[in-house]
């Protein structure tokens, strides 16, 4: 897909002048003619920008996946404690008195360690929710001040701004939209794993 003159230029002052460039997958349809190569290296540089922008993002994940199998891990060495308790209760039956005493103590190991798994469990789960809301407002927000400085870019220059204006109005509300649908994904996945 091809852009006009006057997109080429507003993109190119964009790049230039505030450092914001198009990133997404708009750059895989988006051409130039093979003479303009002041367009092909902002392209380029485009391109490169939204790999090392993908790359941070791969680099949360993995992190957050790192997290996941410690608690696996944490869990693992949990039931190994779990059985080992129940193999000292059955060894501690000698007498009434010592295997109520290691009862009890195998319910307040049991507890703790159910304590410890569900606040390490809420602990990932709350910073990856951070890490979700502060990318996708990121996000948001940067496609709000582009599509404004777009429309503002446009009033000032004089340009019929009639489409860009109810194209901008729409843009806003599907932001609002995504925003709210971001959020009320993130409060129904904390509900849905609470327990009663």
């Amino acid at each position: 897909m091809k852009v006009t003159e006057e997109v080429k230029k507003m993109l190119l002052t964009f790049a230039k002048e505030k450092k914001i460039y198009l990133e997404g997958n708009i750059l895989k349809v988006l051409t130039a003619e093979e003479k303009d190569k002041e367009f092909i290296e902002y392209l380029e540089t485009c391109k490169v920008k939204d790999t090392d922008a993908r790359k941070k993002r791969l680099q949360v994940t993995k992190q957050v996946q790192k997290q996941n199998k410690e608690l696996v891990a944490k869990e693992k060495q949990n039931d190994t404690l779990m059985e080992e308790l129940k193999v000292a209760l059955e060894e501690a039956k000698r007498s009434e008195e010592e295997a109520q005493a290691l009862r009890e103590e195998a319910e307040q190991g049991k507890e703790q360690a159910l304590e410890d798994l569900e606040l390490m469990q809420k602990k990932t789960q709350f910073e990856l929710v951070g890490t979700i809301v502060r990318i996708a407002l990121a996000v948001i927000v940067g496609v709000g001040i582009v599509t404004s400085v777009m429309y503002g870019i446009a009033i000032v220059s004089n340009y019929d701004t009639q489409i860009i204006g109810s194209t901008w109005s729409n843009m806003f509300g599907i932001l609002l939209t995504n925003a709210f649908s971001i959020v009320g994904t993130i409060m129904g996945v904390k509900y849905a794993t609470e327990k009663e």
